[in-house]
């Protein structure tokens, strides 16, 4: 972040991975919102993007043409110019985006500016990685698997601008370190705990059933490692369920808390425009997530 005078600021971010699904358009289209997403999570609205792409020689013209696509048609639904990047040659395939977006420096969003008795928001379904994996391991096709697929390609837009006009205090996007491991990153900078209802976090179809099976990526045993020390869960609470919780996101949602008396307001704001939006918890003064 960036202060450039006195009413704005810039947000650079960058991120890119390799594909989590066969489908090139699907790839570079989740790949640049969940670039995207970074910008809106720290309340700004992203204008300029470079593209990051490694790809492998012999890889078509036509595949690395849908990527890029993709990636294109996300940045055009988000207002962003994407003004050139660059490729390199590498054996598996990458892309992402070096993001720029404006910030007004009375609304700049981090992840230290919650308040006990904040109420937290989620705007996306979590088990994207279950799904994914499952989806490697021909548990689950494609097909089924639309739905989620559509969801990593929304933008984060509109619950920016919904967590921003209900006094949002502090945000952030749930991708690789899991919805407690985000949870927590939040939590210890603002000095906070943390008390999340179960039952009110949303779960993409199948996610559930998957996670009963144990189809999970290698990156929830780590998340669930690092910040499982962290989280007190309720008996009734199945360990299955539990390592759900602990399931990285791609292009997840954000996460964000907004004061107590704006929850109702902010809920009623979301369903106006139709758009999905969870109250999944409240911040409190415990040092840690409980989870009931």
């Amino acid at each position: 972040m960036w202060r450039l005078d006195d009413k704005r600021a810039l947000a650079v971010t960058t991120d890119f991975f390799t594909p989590v699904l066969d489908d090139p358009y699907d790839y570079g289209a989740i790949s640049a919102a969940n670039s995207l997403s970074d910008i809106y999570a720290m309340g700004g609205e992203p204008f300029l993007a470079l593209n990051i792409s490694a790809f492998p020689p012999d890889l078509p013209t036509a595949i690395a043409s849908e990527i890029l696509r993709g990636g294109a048609e996300v940045c055009k639904q988000a207002g962003v110019v994407i003004a050139g990047g660059h490729t390199i040659r590498d054996k598996e395939p990458k892309y992402g985006l070096v993001a720029l977006g404006f910030v007004p420096v009375d609304r700049i969003l981090n992840k230290k500016g919650l308040k006990v008795g904040d109420r937290l928001f989620l705007s996306k379904p979590i088990g994207i990685g279950v799904i994914t994996t499952a989806i490697k391991k021909d548990l689950v096709s494609e097909a089924d698997a639309a739905l989620p697929i559509s969801w990593m390609k929304r933008l984060n837009k509109e619950a920016a601008s919904i967590a921003l006009k209900f006094g949002c205090r502090a945000a952030t996007d749930i991708t690789g370190f899991s919805l407690l491991g985000h949870a927590w990153e939040m939590a210890e900078a603002s000095k906070v705990g943390l008390k999340i209802v179960f039952n009110d976090i949303p779960a993409h179809e199948g996610a559930m059933d998957l996670a009963a099976k144990w189809c999970f990526p290698g990156g929830a045993f780590d998340n669930a490692e690092f910040f499982a020390p962290h989280t007190r869960f309720a008996e009734q609470i199945t360990q299955d369920q539990q390592m759900l919780l602990f399931d990285p996101q791609t292009s997840g949602g954000l996460l964000f808390g907004i004061p107590a008396e704006r929850s109702a307001d902010a809920l009623a704001e979301a369903e106006r425009r139709g758009l999905p939006l969870w109250q999944i918890g409240e911040v409190t003064d415990s040092g840690v997530i409980e989870v009931v």
